[in-house]
């Protein structure tokens, strides 16, 4: 009996993916669980395993084609078949390929044997929550367990433990990104050689998100400069001992510290604004996003728990995710539940800018180089003029949920913070 493998629901309002790997050919035979294809959506590189143990008969996508939720990517036969005459592997492109809606979701009662179809992402999560796969009832289709499955049972099993557990809540839909209707464009090929490249993957959810921000929030900025000479000097007497360690001490890993410090002091920078309860969501954990520039463009995974971390810790943690996000070996769960974010465009000698708002967060960190710059220096022979290493700052809200003053005090205490190496000291340990 031939059976259909559609692209499963892979959670969290993800509607479509980019082919990067097909990982197995016409013919050959598979087990339930093992990697089938390599899909990248938002950022992530998502590997699928197959729901079924058989005898691959088609294979309807390849590297580079769009898919969407739903759609039949291969075929199979069933264990001891005999296919029949075997096809060729389509050559067209996602267009081509039957589109259907998403399979439905298949409930598994009880536990199961053998491989639990699921993602590396959704593994790894059920080993940090101490889940046993096979406990789990699917909600994916053809069987997978989704990191949401994983979520509501690890919630539900704690849920006798006391009323600190909390309800899990259903992922945002997120709608499927569609360039808007622009002028018609002019046939530039008129004028010299062009070249048209595809508009997708990283650089598409780029877009996505940054359109939303764009027309969703009212951005304000409020600028400063900060005297990171003394830093640099704190920065330089420790570089080798976290390098010993895998890390690497820079100066967004002193700025991860002193964001936390200010989120705490001023929580509705920590937030979001819910328009359909008229609510903003103070969340009492800090999760700060950190943006990447990558080969394929920005991606911003996020550092966990930040205020719990030591500098040490967030230098090793920090370097690994940069590392990991290069290798596009990062996972889907790590760019998520982020509530702030900071963008250092210093690595790359950039000055100053003003970032756009990573939705639906209220407020985004921008930092510039430091460079040497005259400044005014008060010491005990008075006021004199001396180069100092100068760190541009910006600051940029979301001027619904906050006011200009709330900018200035939040710019003022990381200013603190980071001019003053010894609040830091307390954290190397």
């Amino acid at each position: 009996m031939t059976k259909e493998f559609k692209l499963p629901d892979l959670g969290e309002g993800i509607h479509e993916g980019e082919v990067l790997a097909v990982r197995v050919t016409v013919g050959q035979a598979v087990k339930e669980g093992d990697i089938i294809l390599e899909v990248e959506t938002d950022k992530a590189a998502v590997e699928i395993p197959s729901p079924y143990t058989g005898t691959v008969l088609e294979i309807r996508v390849k590297t580079g084609d769009m898919v969407k939720v739903g759609q039949v990517l291969m075929t199979f036969s069933g264990p001891g078949e005999k296919p029949a005459a075997v096809p060729e592997p389509a050559a067209a492109g996602p267009m081509a390929a039957t589109l259907s809606q998403p399979a439905a979701a298949s409930q598994v009662p009880g536990p199961r044997s053998g491989p639990v179809p699921a993602s590396p992402a959704t593994r790894r999560l059920a080993r940090e929550l101490g889940v046993d796969l096979a406990q789990v009832p699917p909600s994916g289709a053809a069987g997978l367990v989704t990191a949401e499955d994983v979520r509501a049972f690890a919630a539900a099993g704690k849920a006798t433990e006391g009323p600190a557990a909390a309800r899990p809540q259903p992922a945002a839909e997120v709608p499927a990104f569609t360039l808007a209707p622009g002028p018609e464009l002019p046939d530039f090929a008129k004028w010299g050689p062009v070249e048209r490249v595809p508009f997708r993957s990283i650089r598409r959810a780029t877009a996505r998100q940054m359109s939303l921000a764009w027309s969703q929030i009212p951005h304000v900025n409020s600028q400063d400069y900060v005297d990171v000479t003394r830093l640099e000097v704190f920065r330089r007497k420790h570089k080798k001992d976290v390098e010993a360690l895998g890390g690497r001490l820079t100066f967004t890993v002193f700025a991860l510290k002193a964001v936390a410090a200010a989120l705490k002091a001023h929580p509705r920078i920590n937030a979001s604004l819910d328009t359909a309860s008229s609510e903003i969501i103070l969340k009492k954990y800090h999760h700060i996003g950190v943006a990447v520039n990558t080969e394929d463009g920005l991606v911003v995974p996020v550092v966990r728990d930040v205020d719990n971390k030591s500098i040490k810790e967030l230098a090793v943690e920090l370097n690994a995710l940069v590392q990991r996000a290069h290798a596009r070996k990062i996972s889907l769960e790590e760019f998520q539940g982020g509530t702030f974010t900071i963008t250092n465009a210093g690595a790359l000698g950039g000055w100053a800018f003003s970032p756009i708002i990573n939705h639906p967060q209220v407020a985004i960190l921008g930092m510039g180089q430091g460079r040497l710059q005259p400044a005014v220096v008060r010491g005990e022979k008075g006021l004199t003029i001396a180069a100092r290493l100068i760190m541009p700052t910006v600051l940029c809200i979301d001027h619904r949920v906050l006011d200009g003053a709330d900018a200035v005090n939040f710019l003022r205490l990381f200013k603190q913070t980071m001019e003053d190496p010894d609040e830091l000291l307390m954290s190397l340990v």
